[in-house]
């Protein structure tokens, strides 16, 4: 049984995590990401909803329906960025893309698990100072997912109950180290 790794997406560059993911996924990875709503896509926020809106009228003539379906949900996108780097169409790559998961902010099976970053791919350590980006949430936004209101009202009571938890284990902690240092002493 592989182990599931749990990537925070927050503050890293679409294309560079993609590529990274895409080839751990080939390679039999589980991996679930969460927060894709704070993916970064370099270039202005202006310019990548122009982009995106050319990619929205592509679409088949005779019948829309089957032509390309344009996904407006961040862990949809990043999944579509994913799709386009791997074989999808082989047997290989779309079992590859059933061992990849997506989410916005940090549903509860996850928000009690380790995760982990991505340095090749971060943002801080890729997109030179003062260069334009713009979060994949927003763009998302403007271009007609309905839901980052509720994403981020979900985030902040997860990050309330994170903070008491973090409290409370510190305390803890510290009484642990009290009494080991009394017993240590008598």
């Amino acid at each position: 049984m592989v182990k599931t790794v749990v990537i925070d997406a927050r503050g890293h560059m679409l294309g560079r995590l993609a590529s990274i993911l895409a080839k751990q996924i080939l390679n039999g990875q589980q991996v679930v990401v969460v927060r894709t709503e704070e993916i970064c896509i370099s270039g202005g926020l202006v310019r990548q909803k122009m982009k995106y809106e050319r990619f929205l009228r592509k679409r088949m003539n005779t019948q829309p329906s089957h032509g390309p379906i344009h996904f407006r949900a961040p862990s949809k996108i990043l999944w579509r960025t994913i799709r386009g780097m791997v074989p999808h169409k082989t047997k290989r790559g779309a079992a590859a893309l059933d061992r990849l998961k997506g989410f916005e902010g940090i549903p509860p099976p996850y928000d009690k698990v380790k995760r982990m970053v991505v340095p090749d791919a971060l943002k801080v350590l890729r997109l030179q100072h003062g260069h334009k980006f713009c979060k994949l949430g927003d763009l998302s936004n403007s271009v007609g997912w309905k839901h980052q209101e509720a994403v981020k009202d979900l985030e902040e009571v997860r990050k309330a109950r994170s903070k008491d938890y973090y409290a409370a284990k510190k305390k803890l902690q510290s009484l642990k180290t009290k009494a080991t240092a009394s017993v240590e002493q008598a």
